[in-house]
C-alpha cells in the first residue's frame, strides 16, 4: 500500500504554472467564457478504442489556440504516455503496476483499486481546482478506457458527485462511428450511452468520433426517423436484431433531447458546434441539477442536524437529573454545575456544607471541654503509676 501510493501535488504544481497565462481568466476566447464564475468539468467517457484520449489532447490543442488553457486530469493510471500536459495525473499518485503485484491483481482490478486509492485523495484535486479555477474555464477529465471500470464502481461515482456538487459538469459519451455502421453496434452503443445518462444524472453529449473516415449523418437519421433505422436492421436476420428491434422502440423519448455532435479528434473539425453544446448543457445544469444537488445537500445538513439533537436529547435522559446549562456562578454560587459534581465526589478536603440536626450545638465547646477531659484522665494515670512506683521503692529488702 506505501509503496502503490506516492507523493501528491508536485507534477500537478510544475505543470500548472508552466500552463498559466494572463489570457486564461474572464477574458479569454473560449465560447461563454465570460459568462460564468465556475469552470465547466468535461468528463469524458467512451469505450475502449473510441478515441477518448485523442479527443482530449484535441480539445486541450484547440482551447490553448483560443488563449484558454483548460485544466486537465488523467484518471487512467495504465496509459504508458499521456499526448497532453496533464495538471494532475494519477500516475503521480498511485503505482499501478505496484498495486496489481501487491494485491494479485488483474489488469481491470488494477485500474478500479487504482481508482479507489486515488479517490481517498479527491478531496486534494478539489482543493487544486478551486484554487485555480478563476484561471481555467474547462476542466477536462480523461477516464480509463475500460468505461465500466469508471461508470460501475464506487470510486467513479464518487469523483462525478463530488465534482457535479461544486462545478457545472457535463458528460460527454465519446462514440466511435466507423464502429457503428452496423445498426446492432449502434444500437449496443446507444443503450450503454442511455444507462450512463442515467447513472450520472448529469446533462449528456454524444460525441460521434472519427467523423473524418466516415460521416455521422447517418447514425442521426436512424436517431429521427425510426422507420429508416427498421431498414437497416431487416438486413440482419440474427435474433440479436429482433432484440434490437424491440429496443429501438424503448430508445424513442432517449433521442428526443439528446445531443449529438459529429468531431473528428484527427482533423478538429466538430469542435466549435461542440462547444455551443456544451454552453447549452452548462446551462441546463445550472437551470435544472444545481437546485436538485443544493436541496440534496441542505437535506443532508438537516439530516445531521437532527441526528446531533436526537444524540444530545439520549444523552441529557442519560444523565438524568444533572443539568447540563451553562450558568454563571454569580447566578447562584449554591448549585455547583457537571465539573463541580466530579471534582467534589470523595475528596475529603472539601468541607461538608450540608445541614445536620446538630446545627445548634457549639461545636467549639464541645471540643474543648473532650480536651479537657482526655487530659484530666491522663494526669490520674500517670499520678497512680508514679505511686505504685514509690511503694515499690520503700519496701525493705528481706534478708
Amino acid at each position: 500500500m506505501a509503496a502503490a501510493s506516492q507523493c501528491t501535488g508536485g507534477a500537478e504544481e510544475v505543470l500548472t504554472e508552466e500552463q498559466e497565462s494572463p489570457a486564461a481568466g474572464g477574458d479569454s476566447g473560449a465560447p461563454g467564457a465570460g459568462a460564468r464564475d465556475k469552470p465547466v468539468c468535461l468528463i469524458v467517457l467512451g469505450m475502449a478504442g473510441s478515441g477518448k484520449t485523442t479527443f482530449v489532447q484535441r480539445l486541450t490543442a484547440h482551447l490553448h489556440n483560443l488563449k484558454a488553457p483548460p485544466y486537465v486530469i488523467n484518471l487512467d493510471p495504465a496509459v504508458h504516455e499521456v499526448p497532453f500536459p496533464a495538471n494532475i495525473d494519477i500516475r503521480d499518485t498511485v503505482n499501478y503496476k505496484e498495486v496489481m503485484k501487491q494485491y494479485g491483481l488483474g489488469p481491470n482490478g488494477g485500474i478500479v483499486t487504482s481508482l479507489n486509492l486515488f479517490a481517498t485523495r479527491f478531496d486534494q484535486v478539489m482543493h487544486f481546482i478551486e484554487k485555480k479555477q478563476q484561471n481555467h474555464r474547462y476542466v477536462l477529465i480523461d477516464t480509463p478506457g475500460q468505461i465500466e471500470v469508471f461508470t460501475w464502481s464506487a470510486s467513479g461515482t464518487i469523483i462525478t458527485e463530488t465534482l457535479a456538487s461544486s462545478f457545472p459538469c457535463v458528460v460527454i459519451y465519446v462514440m466511435d462511428t466507423s464502429r457503428s455502421v452496423n445498426p446492432v453496434t449502434f444500437m449496443s452503443n446507444m443503450l450503454y450511452a442511455c444507462s450512463i445518462l442515467y447513472k450520472t444524472k448529469l446533462p449528456f453529449i454524444v460525441v460521434m468520433n472519427k467523423t473524418d473516415i466516415i460521416d455521422h449523418s447517418f447514425a442521426v437519421e436512424w436517431m429521427q426517423d425510426f422507420e429508416v433505422f427498421q431498414d437497416a436492421l431487416n438486413q440482419e436476420t440474427s435474433y440479436v436484431s429482433n432484440l434490437t428491434r424491440s429496443m429501438s422502440l424503448v430508445l424513442d423519448e432517449f433521442y428526443t433531447n439528446l445531443r449529438v455532435v459529429g468531431v473528428s479528434a484527427v482533423t478538429g473539425s466538430g469542435l466549435d458546434e461542440l462547444f455551443v453544446q456544451v454552453e447549452d448543457a452548462a446551462q441546463e445544469y445550472e437551470r435544472d441539477y444545481r437546485p436538485e444537488y443544493e436541496r440534496l445537500r441542505k437535506q443532508l445538513a438537516e439530516a445531521q442536524s437532527t441526528k446531533q439533537q436526537e444524540q444530545m436529547e439520549r444523552l441529557r435522559k442519560d444523565l438524568g437529573a444533572v443539568d447540563l446549562t451553562t450558568k454563571s456562578a454569580t447566578e447562584n454560587p449554591d448549585i455547583a454545575g457537571p465539573s463541580d459534581l466530579i471534582m467534589m465526589r470523595g475528596n475529603p478536603d472539601e468541607e461538608d456544607e450540608e445541614d445536620s440536626d446538630t446545627d445548634d450545638i457549639d461545636h467549639t465547646a464541645t471540643e474543648e471541654s473532650k480536651e479537657s477531659d482526655a487530659f484530666g484522665n491522663f494526669l490520674t494515670e500517670r499520678r497512680e503509676v508514679v505511686q505504685v512506683r514509690n511503694r515499690k521503692c520503700e519496701m525493705p529488702e528481706g534478708p
